[in-house]
Order: structure tokens, then sequence, then C-alpha cells
């Protein structure tokens, strides 16, 4: 039975707060302060490593082959070939020279880092959890279940809907600036339904998951519009995925307490 926030809690914003962008604002700064403790410090190393190791391994086997592949499909494509002979001619610089290798990047770095992402989901937002649970969301039971195939499948089935549509709509990339705004929606779609998931699912039962999900949709997809902008800096990539597994664990956990608490209104009226 979901119960009241002890007295030894810190008061809390208004309700209407978690729904807009105040409890964004709250969940973002609850994450900066998380992020500094050590444990959290430790974590930022596992999905970086995995992310940086899958990099290199994908370079090593897939570069040479990929861009050979490349070179034979952009011969194919008359206006590359035109604005190609173009810029030779005028002494420039030859398009393809540039061009396949940087497509051959945009194919393979998301790899890595959607495999870092999901990384983070499973394996590290049960620590996430664990860390802040205890700190800051004593009052909020555990009422999930299957939380682990659920994470697993989550993750799964994201990084398969990342890779397939970042390729499908490669193509557009050489339309300006369309190569920004896909980039960050891809990622936006990434981190609002990787992390939306295993943020609550641990402490959500599956009723209060769907309302919770219908209810903040909006303020989910905006914090990982926010974490895909950020992610457009390189050096974010070491942090970001631990950290927004905090900004989303903190936003749902409090969400889980105020619709908790909007139970326990009805039910004593």
């Amino acid at each position: 039975m979901p119960v009241l926030p002890d007295s030894n809690y810190p008061p809390r914003e208004a309700d209407s707060d978690s729904v807009g962008a105040v409890g964004i604002f709250q969940a973002f700064r609850r994450a900066a302060v998380s992020q500094c403790h050590p444990s959290m410090l430790f974590a930022v190393l596992l999905p970086f490593l995995i992310a940086l190791v899958a990099a290199f391994l994908l370079l090593w086997w897939c570069w040479t082959p990929l861009t050979d592949w490349l070179r034979d499909v952009a011969a194919q494509w008359s206006v590359v070939n035109r604005v190609d002979e173009w810029l030779v001619a005028v002494g420039l610089f030859s398009l393809k020279l540039y061009l396949v290798p940087l497509i051959a990047a945009a194919m393979l770095l998301p790899v890595s880092g959607i495999l870092g992402l999901a990384i983070a989901a499973i394996f590290v937002m049960p620590l996430v959890l664990r860390h802040i649970a205890q700190r800051d969301y004593g009052d909020v039971m555990r009422q999930g279940r299957f939380a682990t195939p659920i994470s697993v499948w989550n993750a799964v089935w994201v990084s398969l809907a990342f890779g397939l549509g970042w390729l499908l709509t490669l193509p557009l990339w050489l339309v300006p600036p369309m190569a920004i705004l896909l980039s960050t929606f891809w990622w936006a779609f990434a981190f609002s339904r990787m992390m939306r998931i295993d943020a609550i699912v641990e402490h959500a039962s599956p009723a209060e998951r769907r309302i919770l999900l219908r209810r903040h949709n909006a303020g989910f997809w905006l914090i990982g519009l926010i974490c895909a902008l950020i992610n457009l800096l390189p050096p974010a990539w070491i942090f970001l995925p631990v950290f927004s597994a905090l900004v989303f664990a903190h936003y749902g956990l409090e969400s889980l307490r105020r619709l908790r608490q909007e139970k326990v209104i009805e039910m004593a009226r």
C-alpha cells in the first residue's frame, strides 16, 4: 500500500511542478548533485569503456569493407560524380575523398553510442536507482515486476529502431540542416525511450507505469531532447549515459511519488 512521505524527508515542490518545466529543472539539478557522488563518478566508466571498445572494434573490422562498398555506391551517384568532377576541375578537392569517410563514420560511431546507452540502461540504471532511492526516495516503495526482462527487451527494441531509423534517414543528411536535426531527433528518441522505462520499472506497478508514461510523455521527451542537444558536444559522451540515467530516475521517481500521494488523498476523501 502506498505511504505518505515521512516527516524526515524534506518538503517537495507543488504537484503541478512535476509536469512542467520546474519538475524537469528539478530533475536535472538533483542529477547534477547525484553525479558528484563517488559511486556515480565510478559508474561513468562502464558505459564509456563499452562504447570506446565497441567503436575501436567496429572501426577495426568494418572500416575498410564499408568504405570500399560506399565508394562503389558513390560511383553510381550521378549528382555526386558531377559535383566531384567540378570541384576537381576548379582545383579544390575531391568530394568522394571526404564524403565516403564521413558517411562511414556516421554509420559506425552511433552503433557504439547506442550500445553504451543500452549498457547504462540495463546495468547502470539499477545502481543509479539503488543510490538515489536510499538517499532521496525512501518513501517510494518498490512495486515493479519483471524489471530485468522488461529492461532488456526495451533496450533491444529501442537500439534496433534507432539503428534502422538512423540508416534509413542517413541520405537526408546531405540536405542542410537535416544532419543536425535528424541526429538530434534520433538521439532524443533513444534517450527518452530507453531511459524512461528503466527509471520507473523497479518501483512502479504495471498500472502505475502506464499512467506515468501517458501523463509525463512530454516531460520524458523534453528531457531526451535536452540530453540529445548535450550529446552534440563530444566531451559529453563520457558522462552523458550515466547523467541521463540520473535525470530520468529523479524525474520518474518524483512523478511516481506524487502519483501515490494523489491516490492517498483520494482514498482519504
